[in-house]
């Protein structure tokens, strides 16, 4: 019996042992845990169940040169409901005027309201939906309500906010406008105004704390923000939306017309460098054109006959030729290495001037000319090429512009047909804007602007930043070239390619320009036609400068030339700018106060003005100041179309009801 007791003792003695060194354990555990590794658990829990949320500042707004708006930020805001976290006292007491406060704005009975309340406390739901996508005004409202009027910790309001970016004008210039796009890695990519210029735009983000709550959802711990958001500042961009929508519609209809690939067209200010129209439309599948890529900027490739200008600034310098200098086109093909260059006149042009060859684009004419005088110094040339920035991006703001391509002579590739396939815009490649900068260093007398596309950066009326004109090159050559010069492309219009746009009541001057692109087809190699016009308006004080290029063209009239094609939108752009509104009004008055303009903005103030909850009559009114006023009123508005105020939905009088919505039709 002793031995059997003294073998139980034993047993105790090690289960007690045992459960001592457990003890140990889990006391130096916690010793671990509390002080040794305390910081690491305690920033871990708070990590998991405390979060800073980032709070993205409104951008920016994007106006155009007019004052009309290009781009805006809304915020939207997203109200939810913690229905634990109110007293069962706090939520008794509001619970019937909450509801009554909610079915007067969001539309539904007082009733729904209650019952949903109700249901949403009984099943403790920390989360449940009030109301979306609700307007700043809406939301001051609602966060002023019975019970929510108490706050995040005794009221259980919830609120939520977003930002989205609209475009009022549509799709109108929307790739140059741009965009910015945050990844879900952190960074950020866009295109055009909105990328370039995002650092003025975006402003500073703020945050706030949250707690995790039930279902993974979170809910702010305070009803104010731990740093507040900055707005971002304005940006001014040099658009002007009514040259803009002439030159859409204008490149449209002839896109259209041609059944064409794509196409692009800038109008630029000659003086300035200031771009006051830019529109580039894409086929889509369905037959219809819309913004795809900014071609004007991106899109390099062999420009044809309009290079011939620089050809022929390049001999007027160097006097190796005169514009009165004959040429024989020699029936209207010349031979180089074996290569054939012909003129688009079968048999040619005869003997003719240097200036008629330009002005009726031969190719035999032009290729001699610069061949004969270059072809033992071909560097000559090119240097004359190179010092016009055509070997080089424009160094524009915005991104992808494309890289243009000028061989050299000490090139591998440099062949005996380089300089003489130069000569006529081919084995160069130039983007339209880099092509139509050059020609409006000549409208300008010289002097090479860059183009530009945004003239201010402000905050509401402050000017925080002004975008200089930059000058590219101070004069590309003599005074005497730029008149010579003027000249010809002046003739180009009265009687040479591109006589078929000449009117005696307006001047313009330019260059036509057709040319054989090579892409890709089925894993081989195809050619289509670009056909172009670049030149400026009014020839004798030039305004604005203009390109205008179409691609793949419809080739079943045999109608694919530049003159037939690309001119006649250029021509379209000109006169609805100048000849529907005279150029010596528009130029020398530009300051001058028009009566029916003041009396537009006061019309405007004094409806704003109007207290009677009716609807106003906008008719007449212009679209944004039209938007403006509705808003502000409670309505919701959707537009179609530019300009004034043709129709209203809703008729002028009637009582207005919150939300409604009232469709504005623009002429």
């Amino acid at each position: 019996m002793a031995v059997e007791d003294k073998h139980i003792s034993y047993r105790i003695y090690l289960v007690a042992f045992a459960i001592f060194l457990m003890a140990i354990a889990i006391a130096v555990k916690l010793t671990n845990i509390q002080w040794v590794e305390g910081d690491y658990y305690r920033k871990l829990a708070k990590e998991r169940t405390v979060r800073n949320f980032v709070i993205p500042a409104n951008k920016g707004n994007v106006y155009s040169a007019d004052g009309s708006l290009l781009a805006t930020s809304i915020p939207n805001y997203e109200i939810r409901f913690d229905a634990v976290t109110p007293k069962a006292e706090s939520f008794e007491k509001n619970v019937k005027a909450l509801s009554d406060s909610l079915a007067s704005v969001l539309g539904k009975p007082s009733s729904y309201f209650q019952n949903e309340l109700r249901k949403a406390r009984a099943n403790k739901n920390r989360y449940y939906l009030i109301a979306r996508n609700l307007s700043y005004t809406e939301y001051f409202k609602i966060k002023g309500f019975p019970l929510f009027n108490l706050g995040s910790n005794k009221g259980g309001i919830i609120i939520e906010q977003e930002t989205v970016r609209k475009h009022p004008i549509g799709k109108i210039a929307e790739r140059t406008i741009g965009y910015e796009r945050r990844n879900s890695n952190g960074t950020s990519d866009g295109k055009g105004i909105e990328w370039a210029y995002r650092k003025y735009l975006n402003g500073k983000d703020g945050n706030i704390l949250k707690q995790k709550i039930a279902k993974g959802q979170w809910k702010p711990l305070r009803d104010i923000n731990e740093v507040d958001p900055q707005d971002g500042y304005d940006v001014i961009s040099t658009i002007d939306v009514f040259i803009q929508d002439i030159a859409h519609h204008a490149l449209l209809k002839q896109l259209e017309d041609y059944q064409a690939d794509h196409g692009c067209v800038v109008v630029m200010e000659t003086s300035t460098g200031q771009v006051k129209a830019i529109s580039n439309l894409g086929r889509g599948k369905d037959g219809t054109y819309y913004e795809t890529t900014n071609y004007a900027v991106a899109e390099s490739h062999e420009p044809g006959s309009t290079f011939k200008l620089v050809d022929l600034m390049a001999i007027l310098e160097d006097k190796v030729a005169d514009t009165s200098t004959v040429f024989d086109s020699k029936g209207g093909e010349i031979r180089y290495s074996g290569k054939a260059v012909r003129d688009s006149h079968k048999g040619g042009y005869g003997k003719i001037s240097l200036a008629r060859g330009f002005e009726v684009s031969s190719n035999t004419v032009m290729v001699q000319a610069v061949y004969n005088n270059y072809k033992n110094n071909p560097s000559k040339f090119v240097n004359h090429v190179d010092s016009y920035g055509l070997n080089r991006k424009l160094g524009l703001d915005l991104k992808g512009e494309g890289m243009p391509v000028i061989p050299q002579p000490k090139d591998k590739n440099w062949s005996n047909i380089s300089l003489p396939w130069m000569a006529f815009g081919y084995g160069v490649s130039v983007t339209p804007m880099q092509t139509l900068t050059f020609y409006n260093s000549v409208a300008n007398n010289g002097v090479m602007v860059k183009p530009q596309f945004v003239s201010e950066i402000k905050e509401w009326n402050k000017t925080i930043k002004k975008i200089d004109k930059v000058v590219l090159n101070p004069k590309v050559c003599s005074q005497e070239t730029i008149l010579k010069l003027k000249a010809v492309l002046l003739n180009v219009v009265k009687k040479g390619t591109g006589s078929k746009l000449y009117s005696k009541d307006f001047s313009m001057a330019g260059k036509t320009g057709t040319a054989q692109v090579n892409y890709a087809k089925d894993g081989g190699s195809g050619k289509y036609y670009a056909s172009s016009f670049v030149g400026y308006f009014p020839a004798d004080q030039p305004k604005y400068s203009c390109i205008v290029v179409v691609h793949k063209p419809s080739t079943v009239n045999n109608n694919y030339y530049g003159a037939d094609v690309a001119g006649p939108v250029f021509k379209r752009i000109a006169q609805k700018i100048f000849t529907d509104a005279p150029s010596t009004n528009k130029i020398k008055n530009l300051d001058r106060k028009i009566p029916k303009q003041e009396n537009n903005y006061d019309s405007y103030f004094v409806k704003s003005q109007v207290k009677s909850p009716s609807i106003p009559n906008v008719k007449g009114m212009s679209g944004m100041d039209a938007l403006a006023l509705l808003e502000n009123l409670g309505l919701k508005v959707k537009v179609n179309g530019i300009g004034k105020v043709k129709k209203q939905s809703l008729q002028a009088g009637q009582n207005i009801v919150k939300n409604t919505t009232i469709l504005l039709e623009l002429s």
